[in-house]
C-alpha cells in the first residue's frame, strides 16, 4: 500500500474499533468497511514493465476516454491520450518513458468531473515533460471532482526509468499523455490500460 494511504486507513480504523468496543455495531461496521476500501484504493502493486526505448507506456491505470489529434486538421499533429481513473483503479502513476524530467508546471484550477474533456483544460494539474533518448513526452496529472490532491514525487532534473513510480492521484482523476506525431498510437477510446505495462504508442521505424 502507498504510504499516503496510511492516514486514511487509520482515520477509519480507529473509530471503527472504538465503536466496536462500545457495541455500536452499525457504525463500527461502516468504519471498518471504509478502512478496507482505503487500503484497497491505495494499493501499490508491483508491475513487470517492458524494456524498450521506442515505446510509451501508460502512466496510469484506467479507461481511455479520448485518443485524438490535438489539431485534427494537421497530419503532423501530436495525439492526446486521455485516461480516466475511477475510484476502483490503482492510482499510482508511473513514468511513460525513461529519461530526464526537464519541466514540471503546476496549474491551479477547477475540479470538473475528470471524464469530461473540459477537465484537460480547466482542472488543477501537474504538467510534466520527460525527455528520453529518442523522444520527449508530456503528460498531465489532472485532479477530478473527488481527487483534490495530485502528488508528484519527482522534480525537474530527476532521471526516471520506464514505468518507474512518480506519484499518485487521490480518488477519481484523469491522466493526459501527449504523443508526438512520429509515434504510432496503439490504443483507442474505450480501451482499458495498466500503468507501466500497457503500451500506448511506439516510435515509428525510420
Amino acid at each position: 500500500m502507498a504510504r499516503e494511504g496510511i492516514p486514511f486507513v487509520v482515520w477509519c480504523l480507529v473509530p471503527g474499533l472504538l465503536f466496536a468496543v462500545l457495541g455500536w455495531w452499525i457504525a463500527a461496521t461502516l468504519c471498518l468497511l471504509l478502512a478496507v476500501f482505503m487500503a484497497f484504493f491505495f494499493r501499490d502493486p508491483e508491475r513487470d514493465c517492458p524494456v524498450d526505448n521506442r515505446i510509451v507506456v501508460s502512466p496510469a491505470d484506467g479507461r481511455v476516454v479520448s485518443a485524438s489529434r490535438v489539431d485534427a486538421r494537421a497530419s503532423d499533429s501530436p495525439t492526446q491520450i486521455s485516461i480516466f481513473l475511477s475510484p476502483l483503479d490503482v492510482h499510482i502513476n508511473r513514468s511513460p518513458i525513461a529519461g530526464e524530467i526537464v519541466e514540471v508546471v503546476y496549474k491551479p484550477g477547477a475540479f470538473h468531473v475528470a471524464s469530461r474533456e473540459i477537465a484537460s483544460v480547466e482542472n488543477e494539474q501537474n504538467v510534466v515533460t520527460v525527455r528520453g533518448e529518442k523522444l520527449t513526452i508530456v503528460f498531465r496529472q489532472i485532479a477530478g471532482v473527488l481527487a483534490r490532491r495530485i502528488v508528484l514525487k519527482k522534480k525537474t532534473g530527476d532521471r526516471v526509468a520506464l514505468g518507474e513510480r512518480i506519484g499518485l492521484m487521490k480518488f477519481s482523476s484523469r491522466m493526459d499523455v501527449i504523443l508526438p506525431a512520429e509515434i504510432d498510437v496503439l490504443v483507442r477510446k474505450g480501451d482499458r490500460v495498466i500503468g507501466g505495462v500497457s503500451v500506448l504508442g511506439r516510435l515509428r521505424d525510420e
